[in-house]
């Protein structure tokens, strides 16, 4: 396992994390289940695990807690907040949630402080000053140690960095963005905004929530869970993935003759990027584990990176209406109306 410094924070994390968004419900996973996939992470060299309330209504976190007791001091824990708890204000980045938000986490967890609490994404309704002076409060509590964003657009993480210079306020430290071999686009902004700023950048869906898992490809039967929960990212009848699954093919072949998986060749891609820290795996099964975990040490040629870059061009998303970061104005029409 490798290990790079999260941003200029000083804390070692290993370039793979352990994400527990199917820990629960949504991955159908068991306590025993989560456990085991946590005490096999832990044995492997990874030190950081990732999750957040909105993941299966808080029993990820649960889950995540009743795995790491006793060896909290082992690991670099984070959660995220935001996302819709409830009705009306048990979301967002009000100080009045975001207080009640952390106090249910730390509950769920077991613990009395979170290493880094991210911002699960940009709530257009709330003031940075009202954000970042409620974090920045947490923080100087001993509740949070740091605080980052997740999927926030670029211009955004620009914004929240100079209210924080302008404000006397803590900032945020880390970005959770998407990123993949089949979605690039924040090679294009937030990636290079990232590496200005000093942030700690720990990417998502490096797999393309399984598009490079090895287990796709033409002519067989794409119907997984995931496509049960989210059938339109495997519905062939879309554009987007009719060329996500012409790219799939042709980097299986840059694979086959690199000798490596799938998986080794996209979990060595994001992590090559030099402002990229580490990569979130979100395994579901010992097996998913240990398939991710094989790629820890992989360090991809630079013909392979050409290579890959002739399929997907550098800064392209192949689905960018996945993208999760499009400013408000453009996806509700009265905010584009005079």
């Amino acid at each position: 396992m490798q290990y790079r410094t999260l941003g200029r924070t000083g804390v070692q994390v290993s370039t793979l994390a352990l994400g527990a968004m199917n820990f629960g419900a949504i991955g159908r996973t068991t306590q025993d289940e989560a456990t085991a996939l946590v005490d096999a992470a832990l044995e492997a060299g990874v030190n950081l695990i990732d999750t957040a309330d909105w993941y299966s209504a808080g029993e990820s976190e649960e889950m995540v807690g009743k795995a790491i007791a006793g060896r909290r001091d082992d690991i670099v824990l984070a959660t995220k907040a935001t996302m819709p708890m409830g009705e009306r204000n048990r979301q967002g980045g009000s100080r009045r949630w975001l207080v009640t938000a952390l106090e249910d986490s730390l509950r769920r967890l077991g613990v009395d402080h979170v290493d880094l609490y991210q911002m699960h994404r940009w709530d257009p309704t709330t003031s940075d000053e009202e954000t970042l002076s409620a974090l920045t409060d947490l923080q100087r509590a001993g509740k949070i140690r740091y605080f980052g964003s997740s999927t926030f657009p670029a211009y955004r993480i620009v914004q929240a960095q100079w209210a924080a210079r302008e404000l006397r306020l803590s900032r945020y430290v880390t970005e959770q963005p998407s990123y993949s071999i089949l979605q690039r686009g924040i090679e294009a902004d937030v990636l290079p905004v990232s590496e200005e700023y000093g942030l700690g950048v720990l990417v998502w869906s490096p797999l393309a929530s399984g598009w490079l898992s090895g287990a796709i490809r033409k002519g067989r039967d794409i119907a997984t869970h995931r496509s049960a929960v989210l059938p339109e990212r495997f519905d062939l009848s879309h554009p987007g993935n009719r060329a996500r699954i012409d790219a799939v093919e042709r980097l299986a072949a840059v694979a086959d003759e690199a000798g490596l998986t799938m998986i080794q060749l996209a979990l060595g891609f994001v992590t090559a990027h030099p402002g990229v820290t580490g990569a979130l795996i979100g395994p579901r099964t010992p097996d998913h584990l240990r398939a991710q975990l094989a790629a820890a040490d992989t360090v991809l040629s630079a013909d392979v990176l050409d290579a890959i870059d002739d399929i997907v061009a550098p800064g392209l998303d192949l689905a960018a209406h996945e993208k999760f970061d499009a400013p408000p104005a453009l996806l509700e029409a009265s905010l584009r109306r005079r």
